[in-house]
């Protein structure tokens, strides 16, 4: 057997492991998995990150990817389908690669796949095509949703804009000494810049920075409706 072969039998078969906080432990995972797919030279992945938010790096699943965009996974098991991605758009890419890698996907809480797995060709690829524009719709169906229960959270005063716990979004208007040392300066007929440059404002742990010229704009603006 060539060193070849030998790496891509070594990485044939992954498992993933991913748990939503350091509490939490993989190993429930890993048992159930073992047991239902009885799990033998397999290569195991393991982290404690979110699937949900975009900025939260996973390095051992951005490993399997790696993995996968080179053809060394032809199975990748996981406990549930949202340990890989909890958005429904990101999941319909991640089988969109699994499908091009030739890459089967395998869930202890969905084993519907595995029958899905089982169709003959050419109805397999059908089939998977259909549930991948089925979770692409409910992605969508998921994105349109969330917006109007945003929306629908949000109360308009005459004073701001309100969510509906009462909380006024936007940013906190200037403290009143700051907007009369604008206007005055303004008086004095000095420019945007010159009075940027020479504002300082404070955030909630007292450090100063000079005040932005936006704001100058917005507060000169306002004072004079």
């Amino acid at each position: 057997m060539n060193e070849i072969t030998g790496e891509l039998e070594k990485f044939s078969k992954i498992c993933y492991l991913r748990c939503s906080s350091k509490e939490q432990s993989p190993l429930l995972q890993e048992k159930d998995i073992l047991s239902a797919f009885h799990l033998e030279g397999h290569q195991e992945f393991e982290e404690n990150n979110s699937a949900w938010k975009d900025n939260v790096k996973r390095p051992e699943f951005e490993k399997v990817i790696e993995l996968i965009k080179k053809g060394k996974v032809r199975d990748f098991y996981v406990w549930d389908l949202d340990r890989i991605y909890r958005n429904l758009n990101r999941l319909k890419e991640f089988f969109l690669l699994c499908k091009n890698y030739n890459c089967k996907i395998h869930s202890y809480n969905q084993r519907w796949l595995d029958e899905l797995n089982s169709i003959m060709p050419p109805f397999d690829v059908i089939v998977l095509e259909l549930m991948i524009n089925i979770l692409g719709w409910l992605g969508e169906t998921e994105s349109t949703k969330k917006s109007a229960r945003v929306k629908m959270a949000i109360v308009k005063k005459d004073k701001g804009t309100y969510s509906y716990k009462g909380n006024k979004w936007g940013r906190k208007a200037f403290p009143k000494q700051t907007i009369e040392r604008v206007m005055e300066l303004h008086l004095q007929k000095k420019s945007i810049r010159e009075i940027a440059n020479s504002v300082f404002v404070y955030d909630k742990n007292n450090n100063s920075k000079k005040i932005s010229k936006s704001a100058v704009h917005k507060i000169i603006v306002e004072k004079a409706q």
